[in-house]
């Protein structure tokens, strides 16, 4: 009868310790993360999730969309934006956990056109924008009303004194990724993007590098989402600082402003 006891304690504890892994297995992590870094995101998690069982979905839009579906109780348990606009608007929505809130990243503005195109044109006070684009043609850019990489571009132009040439000539996308896109399919001769975008879409080249005085440093800032943290989430927030990380975020061109 002890035996029997034995054996039955025996497969109790087995029966628990693979609940247990299987539970460790199946633990997920929801970012919302500004379109331009999901990709190096995703790529920074692909190992994490390997080594430690976690996995990660990384939801990739425009900061200021992501920004009111947190507000409005979207599950993410990290946020990446990629203005402070909209990581402060969290924070007054008390949507996420301030006192943990980092500037993370860094990256550049540059004016873009079609890669087969010859336009050459750089940015600086009073360049020839308007007649770059032609007769019909339309500037790409983020939505300026709320777009971070458009909200740069805006302020970019304006310092620069060519905004008010253009205003009216613009190809507004959702987001920086599409903005890109029109570049690429040659639906726009020109568009604002962020170097790292330019450099993951083959449909572009780089025309030039606006001036860093010209706009607000183009900052991305990382924070938990207070009512959905978790251990796991606890974990890839931590990886994201870390020197692993650090490596592929500067693959990709970003500037890490923040480590372990």
């Amino acid at each position: 009868m002890m035996r029997s006891l034995c054996q039955s304690l025996a497969a109790i504890v087995v029966a628990l310790s693979g609940a247990t892994a299987g539970a460790a297995q199946s633990e997920t992590v929801l970012v919302f993360a500004a379109a331009s870094a999901a990709p190096a995101i995703r790529a920074i998690a692909d190992p994490f999730t390997a080594r430690t069982g976690i996995s990660v979905t990384v939801s990739g839009a425009a900061t200021s969309t992501l920004a009111q579906q947190i507000v409005r109780g979207a599950p993410a348990q990290l946020v990446l934006t990629a203005h402070p606009r909209w990581m402060t608007h969290l924070s007054d929505s008390r949507a996420i956990d301030a006192t943990r809130r980092t500037t993370l990243l860094g990256n550049e503005l540059v004016l873009i056109a079609p890669l087969d195109g010859a336009t050459t044109l750089e940015p600086s006070f009073g360049f020839a924008l308007e007649a770059a684009l032609g007769r019909d043609g339309r500037l790409a850019i983020g939505d300026p009303t709320h777009v971070p990489a458009g909200i740069y571009a805006r302020q970019a132009l304006t310092t620069l004194g060519v905004w008010a040439s253009v205003a009216d000539r613009l190809a507004p996308a959702g987001n920086v990724v599409a903005a890109v896109t029109f570049v690429a399919r040659g639906e726009s001769p020109l568009g604002i993007a962020y170097r790292t975008d330019a450099a993951l879409s083959d449909g572009v080249r780089v025309v030039g590098l606006f001036p860093a005085s010209s706009h607000d440093p183009v900052r991305y800032d990382l924070a938990p989402v207070s009512a959905n943290m978790t251990p796991a989430a606890d974990a890839f927030l931590n990886h994201l600082r870390s020197d692993a990380a650090r490596t592929v975020f500067e693959r990709y061109g970003f500037r890490v402003m923040a480590a372990s």
